[in-house]
């Protein structure tokens, strides 16, 4: 994989990390866990579509799709669809860091065992 492939393909996965930080801050503006019924989907949908955090968050989905067709285009799958294992890692970061969620130390581990994974596939 040359470097503007590789480009691509990261670029892609961290976009949808972002995007995932960013739909997660806004659900955390609306007060945490949504609650749908019969009665308040409408009035809830707009509230949903009204957060700039989940409006921006979808922005970042849409972006993150276009570069991430163009990654696929240059590169395997079998190679590509590995590395989104990445998003994982820049999230779990992300929501520690901007978030205040908790990173255990199992999930450290698992956040090892990605990277090592991810590096032994990029050398392939």
């Amino acid at each position: 994989m040359n470097l503007t492939t590789f480009a691509f393909i990261i670029s892609g996965v961290l976009l949808n990390a972002c995007a995932q930080l960013l739909l997660k801050a806004g659900t955390n503006a609306l007060g945490g866990a949504i609650h749908l019924t019969m009665a308040n989907w409408f009035q809830t949908f707009i509230k949903v579509v009204t957060q700039a955090p989940i409006l921006a968050g979808l922005a970042c989905y849409g972006i993150s799709l276009v570069v991430w067709i163009i990654g696929l285009s240059r590169t395997d799958v079998t190679i590509a669809y590995p590395m989104l294992s990445l998003g994982y890692v820049v999230s779990a970061i992300g929501a520690w860091m901007f978030l205040g969620e908790v990173v255990s130390p199992q999930r450290l581990v698992a956040i090892g065992v990605i990277v090592i994974g991810v590096v032994l596939l990029a050398r392939t």
